[in-house]
């Protein structure tokens, strides 16, 4: 695919750091903060789109399907980089959020030549993971044009998956694809062309909108506490004692004592103490309540009558 990626927003010269060779250390990184402080506001524009496609995602997930991140170089990195952070914070399967990078897992760490530039490879990178017409994906590309993820992005079209676009860029190739087509332009970047400065910061924070937003409406937070984090190390464990003693108010070693009967699980040790049920009764709520931990403590109390 031929492209005059001069015309790309991201690729342009930024007049602001033009001299930036010539500055001080101070007048640099003050620069960058200046340029940083503009992408919340390109962000802020695209809520909207945004909104969407949340609940496109959130119907998704609610009916059994997945969410698939598809990128190359930087985006696809970010996409890993959320995906990754699901099961710790919200205690979901790894397969319920998953991150396709173009190149593999090597990609990861190492520029793999070329792996962006297949639109073949992005169809069977995704055909691979099994994509079904209940999933999402959304293709994230700062430039809007890269090969990989529009050739996945047409496959998940033919199969009947919901998609979604993610660029920094107006007018772009896989907005033109998707069903929801997201565009946080950022502006020329600090050095040209280099968009793992404000084209990745802008989709590290939509990304975040998305999996975050969607676990709340999911039933995964109360409040804004994660009742549904995986404590799976003594960070998490001593997280996991601090939430029930703030939502339930009984000490720290009461808390620590029933999620020890809990097995470490947040949402059954807050509806066991509000409610004053068993570990069975708390399951059996909060399975009635669809995860909703307010639903469960509620039902556990009403059981009680």
């Amino acid at each position: 695919m031929k492209v005059n990626i001069l015309n790309l927003t991201t690729e342009q010269r930024n007049h602001k750091s033009i001299h930036s060779d010539q500055l001080s250390t101070s007048e640099i990184v003050a620069l960058m903060n200046e340029e940083d402080r503009s992408v919340a506001d390109a962000v802020q524009k695209v809520l909207p789109e945004i909104e969407l496609a949340i609940e496109a995602i959130y119907q998704s997930l609610k009916n059994n399907g997945r969410l698939f991140y598809i990128g190359a170089g930087t985006s696809g990195r970010i996409g890993i980089v959320d995906a990754s952070e699901c099961p710790p914070t919200f205690c979901t399967p790894p397969e319920l959020v998953q991150a396709v990078m173009a190149g593999g897992e090597t990609a990861m760490f190492r520029a793999v030549e070329g792996a962006e530039d297949s639109l073949e490879f992005g169809e069977k990178d995704l055909a691979q993971r099994g994509l079904t017409q209940s999933d999402v994906v959304v293709g994230i590309a700062a430039s809007g044009r890269t090969p990989y993820v529009i050739g996945a992005l047409n496959y998940a079209k033919e199969v009947g998956a919901v998609t979604i676009a993610v660029s920094c860029n107006p007018n772009s190739e896989i907005g033109k694809i998707a069903d929801h087509n997201i565009e946080a332009v950022v502006g020329p970047e600090f050095l040209s062309g280099s968009t793992r400065l404000k084209s990745a910061t802008a989709q590290k924070m939509i990304l975040n909108m998305f999996t975050t937003t969607t676990m709340i409406k999911l039933g995964k937070v109360y409040g804004n506490l994660m009742v549904d984090l995986n404590a799976s190390n003594a960070k998490l464990i001593e997280r996991a004692r601090n939430i029930v003693s703030t939502i339930t108010g009984v000490s720290y070693e009461e808390s620590a004592r029933v999620l020890n009967e809990t097995d470490q699980k947040v949402k059954p040790a807050i509806v066991m103490i509000l409610a004053n049920v068993s570990y069975e009764e708390a399951n059996e709520a909060i399975k009635e309540a669809n995860g909703f931990t307010r639903t469960a403590i509620e039902l556990a109390k009403e059981r009680k009558l």
